[in-house]
């Protein structure tokens, strides 16, 4: 009764603009898992069977369409490429904020949008062809690229929300577990280590950070760099915060369980009063 009420006119565009979304965010989530190249090459040191495997080929669908995607964006997004390094920067970091960290994040970011555009101008020529050439479906032909166009956009803004989200939920029981291991002995780069470890499948966003920060300082990065880096990357204020006391208190040879205590019991209140 409600499919007949509402029409093909409308329930075409809108079964194509779920399709393209579903699969634009597929292909953000897969490559939402993609590391850094210093991630890459640890692992393969750790671990000599993965080196193996990628000297074997890409396996399976989505390994292919990775493989091709990476191939295929560099010239796609040539005509949205940034033009000056302020810009460059502040698309790293917004992609960051999302998960994407890879070197081609944002070549394969662009060239989605513009792949995205191209099948609103198709999808919206299609309606038009079925439809008519009048003002409305010009109109509507028109809204529909435009959408697609910024449809990235949107995708990249929500999974830079869910997860800065897990982030600030997860942030007082690794402060929590941080304590504990300071005060039974560890170094915070140990505790760092340890927080990673054990949080990997209650907080797995939480768990990838430290771990990331922990990694650059086995490869003799500054710990205040590498603190830094580790609360400017996920936009989280609370973990720019948290960077900033550690950065103090090793600096100044201050309690560093002290500081992590008092940071949890005030992201708990914090957390208590948005709930």
């Amino acid at each position: 009764m409600l499919l007949a009420l509402i029409g093909p006119g409308v329930l075409i565009p809108l079964a194509a603009g779920g399709a393209a979304v579903a699969g634009a965010w597929f292909i953000l989530e897969m490559f939402s898992g993609n590391k850094p190249r210093l991630d890459d090459r640890l692992d393969e040191f750790r671990n000599p069977m993965l080196r193996r495997r990628k000297e074997e080929g890409p396996r399976g669908a989505s390994e292919a369409m990775k493989g091709v995607l990476e191939k295929a964006t560099p010239t796609l997004a040539k005509p949205l490429q940034p033009k000056n390094e302020l810009e460059v920067s502040k698309l790293k970091q917004r992609l960051a904020h999302a998960g994407f960290r890879s070197e081609g994040a944002a070549t394969v970011y662009l060239g989605l949008k513009v792949a995205a555009l191209l099948a609103g101008l198709m999808l919206g020529g299609g309606g038009l062809l079925l439809f008519g050439l009048g003002t409305q479906s010009l109109l509507r032909a028109a809204a529909f690229a435009l959408g697609m166009f910024f449809m990235p956009d949107l995708l990249v803004s929500l999974l830079g929300s869910r997860r800065k989200e897990a982030i600030f939920l997860g942030l007082p029981d690794a402060l929590d577990l941080m304590v504990v291991c300071v005060e039974a002995g560890l170094g915070l780069d140990q505790a760092m280590r340890k927080v990673a470890e054990e949080m990997k499948k209650s907080y797995r966003v939480i768990a990838e950070e430290f771990a990331l920060c922990n990694l650059q300082l086995q490869m003799g990065k500054q710990r205040s760099d590498a603190l830094q880096d580790l609360g400017n990357r996920s936009g989280v204020e609370d973990l720019k915060q948290l960077a900033s006391i550690l950065i103090q208190a090793d600096k100044f040879g201050s309690s560093i369980a002290q500081a992590l205590r008092v940071q949890s019991e005030s992201m708990r209140t914090r957390r208590r009063q948005l709930a």
